[in-house]
């Protein structure tokens, strides 16, 4: 009895997957094949060169500002609601 029940769930095991794919393959559409043209024309003549894009503002190289480890000129904005234009020693917190 428990040999049957052995084959019973083998069975199923392979045939539900094997079921569900054959299923799934006789429902499937099968593309028709590309169809090639018969001649390809290309253009003919040489290519215009494009237009070489003026300058957007955005495009400008601007130099970066000097490095100083000065803390004094810390212009930095997360002194908001202080009542100081800058931040003064001991203000890192």
């Amino acid at each position: 009895m428990v040999f049957t029940r052995r084959m019973a769930a083998l069975a199923a095991v392979v045939v539900i997957p094997l079921g569900i794919a054959a299923t799934s393959f006789a429902l499937t559409d099968s593309p028709e094949s590309p169809k090639v043209p018969a001649k390809v024309e290309l253009e003919s003549g040489s290519p215009t060169p494009a237009p070489t894009p003026t300058p957007t503002p955005s495009d400008e190289v601007v130099s970066r500002p000097p490095v100083t480890d000065d803390p004094a000129s810390d212009d930095d904005d997360d002194d908001r609601g202080t009542g100081t234009d800058d931040d003064g020693p001991g203000d890192d917190g």
